[in-house]
């Protein structure tokens, strides 16, 4: 009897799990077709070129930004995009800050699109062509600063400069914010929100980098997946120091410090942070998982089910899935004795932690704490900020945003998902709920390896996809 019993509940349970894959299916798209947005691709990558050209290197020590470049960045925007500055004037904000206000019909609800026009530092001997040349090699315009982020700044501008040639006035106002100290944690994005906050100015929604539209990055799922960031993750920095007597190698002391450190490090490396389904996990699953082959359907319409599962595996195959689910560890600096025959006294370990919402800096420390198990190992807080707040993934802004993506690029799914690094717009989060992290841009996983990397270059053809996006994004707010 008892047999027949389990049985039964075996039937019954793979009969909930079928149904509930078969009714798993992908949401209604559109069926309109998109209204034709022509932009000038060639003219756009000419002035793409021109930015790039201009070497915006930012520094963390304020005294190393050369100012002349930087100034020479604005009046080229200037120069280039003069109806923009006749209808906007902008407005220079702390050392870097640039905030244009397009004036629409109504002060109500505004919105803010960002970018940053700072790049990092480069290594030019090991580019195949100067890293800031502006030139087009088989057909890709090579330069820093071509994918992060100047391209988003253009596609902004480029957009507002035709709209307001042809008489379009926004329902809404925009703010266009940029800043020129991204790249270093700088003061200027901070310093565009309490301007705004002073004046009363409080966004319904802020559009900056993050996600992009992407392909090979979800098992068996053949279609390209625009990956909108809802969120971005926190991030702490943290030192681990472990301190014992010092003294002449010839007669060591045990434990030393740097076995305890390694220690330390192997212990927090065999103890990650729990996983979980946190909600940009569980959207995103629910939008791509209809496109996965049959056996991972079962599972992603299955979560209830088979959540352990996947938490499971996210842990084994590591990567983006992974990091979306947990807070991270990465152990990036040690530092011993800085001789062979010397026993150092003190030994230190540095780890960045990327934290998801169910973490904060204090609870982390303290786990870190935990793990370690050693009073001899100290455990210090260097530099933290929290996760961001989730902005909504269902409504009128996401609703806004999500067509203008898949108006420009056809076909793609789209998709909340949590941003693993850091921007600007997490200072927005302050003034308001909807802060989305969605880079205008088609990337391969080769294209996106190239930020902040060697030869860092676009495919022209996608320039002038980043001014359509921005085109019909400004139309609708």
């Amino acid at each position: 009897m008892i047999g027949w019993i389990i049985l039964a509940l075996l039937a019954v349970l793979c009969a909930v799990v079928l149904v509930r894959t078969a009714g798993f299916r992908p949401a209604p798209g559109q069926t309109a077709q998109p209204e034709p947005t022509p932009v000038d691709g060639a003219g756009a990558a000419e002035r793409l070129a021109q930015l790039v050209r201009i070497p915006t290197v930012s520094s963390y020590n304020e005294a190393e930004f050369d100012e002349d470049v930087f100034e020479a960045f604005r009046q080229k925007l200037r120069e280039l995009y003069p109806r923009v500055h006749e209808a906007c004037p902008p407005v220079r904000i702390g050392h870097t800050g640039v905030l244009y206000r397009w004036q629409g019909k109504s002060a109500e609800e505004p919105a803010v699109l960002m970018a940053h026009y700072d790049v990092v530092p480069v290594n030019a001997e090991k580019w195949k062509h100067p890293p800031f040349c502006g030139e087009v090699f088989e057909g890709e315009l090579w330069g820093r600063g071509t994918l992060d982020t100047k391209i988003t700044l253009l596609g902004v501008l480029e957009a507002a400069e035709r709209l307001i040639g042809e008489g379009f006035v926004p329902r809404h106002d925009i703010y266009f914010a940029f800043a020129g100290d991204e790249e270093v944690a700088g003061k200027g994005a901070p310093a565009i929100v309490a301007y705004l906050k002073e004046r009363g100015v409080r966004p319904a929604m802020v559009v900056d980098e993050g996600g992009a539209v992407v392909d090979g990055v979800f098992p068996g799922v053949t279609k390209p997946i625009a990956v909108v960031g809802i969120g971005e993750k926190g991030m702490m920095n943290v030192e681990l120091t472990a301190r014992a007597a010092g003294g002449h190698a010839s007669t060591p002391s045990i434990p030393s410090t740097v076995g305890m450190l390694c220690r330390a490090v192997t212990d927090c490396e065999k103890h990650q942070f729990p996983a979980a389904l946190t909600e940009p996990v569980r959207l995103l699953l629910r939008n791509v998982g209809p496109y996965a082959p049959f056996a991972l359907r079962v599972v992603f319409a299955n979560l209830w089910l088979f959540g352990p599962l996947l938490k499971a595996l996210s842990t084994k195959l590591g990567g983006e899935l992974n990091a979306m689910m947990r807070t991270t560890m990465a152990f990036t600096t040690l530092q011993g004795s800085p001789q062979n025959n010397v026993l150092p006294g003190e030994a230190t370990a540095g780890v960045n932690l990327r934290l998801v919402n169910l973490d904060t800096p204090e609870s982390a420390q303290a786990r870190l704490a935990r793990i370690i198990r050693n009073e001899r190992v100290q455990v210090r807080t260097v530099h933290a900020q929290k996760a961001s707040p989730y902005a909504a993934a269902e409504g009128e802004h996401w609703d806004k945003l999500a067509k203008a993506v898949g108006d420009t690029w056809q076909g793609c799914i789209v998709s909340p998902y949590l941003m693993m690094a850091c921007s600007d717009s997490r200072h927005y989060s302050e003034i308001c709920r909807d802060v989305y992290k969605f880079s205008a841009m088609a990337l391969s996983k080769e294209q996106r390896g190239l930020i902040h990397n060697n030869d860092e270059r676009i495919p022209v053809s996608e320039i002038a996809k980043t001014v359509e996006f921005f085109t019909r994004l400004e139309k609708s707010l």
